[in-house]
């Protein structure tokens, strides 16, 4: 089991016919539940939200995001300085990020109309009693 966020690299293939992307390395097995978020606006900062149990995978189709990630020592009382790791994915690099449960995450567009796919292992109804939420400002500057 992956213990800490990763990168699942893909490729992709072109020819006369067109271009292939693809992670074959990105195993759908556990997948119960995805959807899409847009983000018309740079401004527009989603942070931060964990699971204790909940994994996801995301993956930039449209455009680029910052995405940072963090493991509170404290669900409810979590420590103030607390390592951040960032990453930033972008359409035109195939990869995926995978985020397993114990971690929070948060995530701005770097570019206007960006779009990204999130994957869940959770259905909505497993996932209603694994979400924690956290002040936007806590462990990271988004400007």
């Amino acid at each position: 089991m992956i213990q800490n966020p990763e990168i699942i690299l893909g490729r992709s293939y072109q020819d006369e016919r067109g271009k292939l992307t693809f992670v074959n390395d990105f195993n759908l097995s556990e997948i119960k539940r995805y959807y899409i978020i847009e983000h018309t606006d740079i401004n527009i900062i989603r942070a931060w939200q964990g699971h204790k149990m909940e994994q996801k995978w995301f993956q930039v189709i449209s455009g680029s995001f910052l995405v940072a990630v963090v493991k509170p020592d404290n669900w409810e009382n979590p420590s103030f300085d607390i390592q951040i790791e960032r990453f930033i994915l972008k359409s035109d690099n195939t990869q995926v990020l995978h985020i397993p449960g114990g971690f929070a995450n948060g995530f701005k567009a770097l570019e206007t109309n960006s779009k990204m796919i999130v994957f869940s292992d959770l259905t909505l109804e497993e996932a209603a009693n694994d979400n924690f939420r956290f002040d936007s400002n806590l462990w990271f500057d988004w400007k």
